[in-house]
């Protein structure tokens, strides 16, 4: 499940681009927040594990991903109900971003439930938490940001990491980390736009336009290759799969509102050890030691590009 970010969510916008009433952020319950964080990324490991066991047991990625949008769509539709549907509520600005924008974030899922079969849990995951990196590579080019010489160091020690863990010249070494790696690059774009599009485009606009392009697109792939569940577990792991989405995003937002992305961004980090503990109970594969030092480079370039950004928010509000 794509990593999510946590200061790109746009505020909610009502007809006629004015703001609906939103919650003040509640910084001083930090401990509620983080426990929200890590409940979400259990969230998205359920996720990632699920699909694992159903695409072993012969269900092809294609109905796998079809049915996390699936129940994205419905969820995101009664929401924008719940609000009152109108003609504006459809009539996003930007709409064509909007749209490409559900096109990356369908296409980094299915990449990921392509590569999952074939590759460990903690690989794909470590590989996955390239997207920050790629997002502050890309945010100069994209976004006008300025990069400095630290969280350039941080990016190329990451992608240091990354290699490490694929070990692209030995022979373990399997083809579907490529999917892993257009995941996560679909991912850090989709992120990027998202923060081009934070406060022109509501919130649950932009969820029901990311559930209605993965839906729409994947329904025919899905009803040409569809297998039918032969057991009550697949049938409840196949619903879940889009319920726990959801959860997840939702705790994820409530996180925010509890506590400051400075304090909680660390904690996304939990989402590797919560896959190399499923991938281990489960499917009796434990991490080697090369994707284990990969995760922690991984990691160290992500918490340094986290501690550089801290600072300069922090230089900020002082001046």
């Amino acid at each position: 499940m794509p990593v999510e970010l946590p200061h790109v969510t746009a505020p909610s916008v009502g007809a006629g681009g004015v703001p609906r009433s939103t919650v003040a952020p509640l910084s001083d319950r930090p401990l509620l927040g983080i426990s929200f964080m890590l409940v979400a990324y259990f969230c998205f490991s359920l996720i990632d594990t699920s699909v694992k066991w159903l695409a072993i047991a012969g269900f092809p990625a294609m109905q796998l991903a079809f049915m996390r949008y699936f129940a994205h769509f419905v969820i995101a539709t009664g929401l924008l109900a719940r609000d009152g549907l109108d003609r504006d509520t459809f009539r996003a600005p930007q709409i064509g971003w909007v749209v490409f924008r559900g096109s990356l974030i369908m296409a980094s899922t299915v990449c990921n439930f392509f590569a999952v079969k074939y590759l460990s849990l903690t690989l794909t995951s470590t590989i996955l938490f390239a997207a920050p990196l790629i997002v502050c590579a890309l945010s100069w080019p994209l976004l006008g940001e300025r990069v400095g010489p630290v969280r350039w160091a941080a990016i190329m020690l990451g992608f240091v990491g990354i290699v490490i863990a694929i070990r692209p010249f030995d022979d373990s070494f399997h083809w579907a980390v490529f999917l892993s790696l257009a995941a996560a690059s679909c991912f850090a774009l989709y992120s990027i736009l998202t923060r081009k599009l934070a406060g022109k485009v509501s919130t649950n606009t932009m969820q029901f336009y990311s559930g209605a392009v993965g839906f729409t697109t994947l329904l025919p792939f899905a009803v040409a290759q569809w297998v039918w569940p032969e057991s009550w577990l697949h049938w409840v792991l196949l619903v879940a799969l889009g319920v726990w989405a959801w959860a997840g995003h939702q705790l994820l937002t409530a996180a925010h509102r509890f506590a400051p992305a400075s304090t909680l961004t660390p904690y996304a980090y939990c989402f590797i050890v919560y896959l190399a503990v499923w991938s281990w109970l489960l499917f009796d594969d434990l991490p080697d030691q090369w994707t284990i030092l990969g995760a922690a480079i991984i990691v160290t370039a992500g918490i340094i590009i986290w501690f550089r950004e801290r600072q300069k928010a922090a230089i900020r509000q002082v001046v």
